[in-house]
């Protein structure tokens, strides 16, 4: 059996240091500031993008990686290795053309690999964790069919709640009106989104208040996963301290046995905006 490799997107939001440690191949989406183009976690780093952000009148657009782009990946790991098992993982297809583009830029390949691309129906660390988890397993000498397998019962599995500390950037991105921004501000709403089973955004609540918000995403995990042991992952864009607040609150109510970090980059940043919260859960 040949050795696996782990690919993924840079939407995934897994530090640098754990990419490093395993391996892992990361294609980055780019992000367009008017007809400035970077290359999201490159060229331009997740407090470069909040900075611009915060100072921009308009929303930044982003795009994915060109099937070409996969294509040159996946060779330049078959000529380092040449018996590899690929698998890739990617951002909703519910959401972006980057699944699409790794699925089209796995064919192109002069000499076909065993390229397996997944739909992670799923975004930031939500798929972060999809790939660490298959990066671990592969590390550790599971087969193909074993990580498959696992990353497949994950995907059905974790939850993932946003917290947004303000409506303006939904608004800027035409997805609610100015006047609901403005009343919603006015009153201290606080949007909480979810990932639906098919990988869409989903409102789940509008809650009154950030400590009423933060208790109704426990109690919404609570719902979920009741007293069983669960993995957590925290992320914050750009301000962490209410990410940490919400985290400190999940560690006290619910059966965390494992906690990470990780920062939110621009792809859910540019609809998120700065200061918004999330938490990402699955089984232990």
């Amino acid at each position: 059996m040949g050795v696996i490799k782990i690919v993924t997107d840079s939407t995934a939001d897994i530090p640098k240091r754990v990419r490093e440690q395993y391996g892992i191949e990361m294609v980055p989406l780019k992000c367009m500031f008017g007809a400035e183009s970077f290359l999201d976690g490159i060229t331009i780093s997740n407090d470069q993008f909040y900075e611009r952000l915060a100072s921009s009148a308009a929303l930044p657009t982003t795009s994915q990686p060109s099937p070409v782009e996969f294509t040159e990946t996946y060779e330049k790991l078959y000529k380092k290795f040449p018996d590899a098992q690929v698998i890739s993982i990617h951002l909703s297809s519910g959401l972006s053309g980057t699944y699409q583009s790794a699925l089209l830029g796995s064919s192109l390949m002069e000499e076909p690999g065993d390229v397996t691309v997944i739909d992670s129906r799923s975004v930031s660390y939500g798929l972060g964790m999809l790939v660490v988890k298959a990066a671990d397993m592969a590390a550790a000498g599971s087969s193909k069919e074993e990580i498959l397998a696992v990353v497949e019962a994950m995907m059905n599995d974790q939850k993932i709640y946003f917290l947004l500390d303000t409506l303006e950037y939904l608004q800027k991105g035409g997805r609610i009106g100015k006047a609901a921004a403005l009343f919603g501000s006015i009153l201290n709403i606080k949007p909480i989104l979810t990932i639906d089973k098919e990988g869409e955004v989903s409102a789940v609540d509008k809650v009154r208040g950030t400590k009423k918000a933060m208790q109704r995403i426990i109690d919404l995990l609570k719902a979920d996963f009741g007293s069983d042991p669960i993995e957590m992952t925290v992320g914050w864009t750009h301000k962490r301290e209410l990410a940490l607040e919400l985290a400190g609150l999940a560690q006290g109510q619910l059966n965390v046995r494992n906690i990470r970090q990780t920062d939110i980059g621009a792809v859910i940043g540019t609809h998120a905006g700065p200061g918004a919260a999330a938490l990402f859960i699955t089984r232990v």
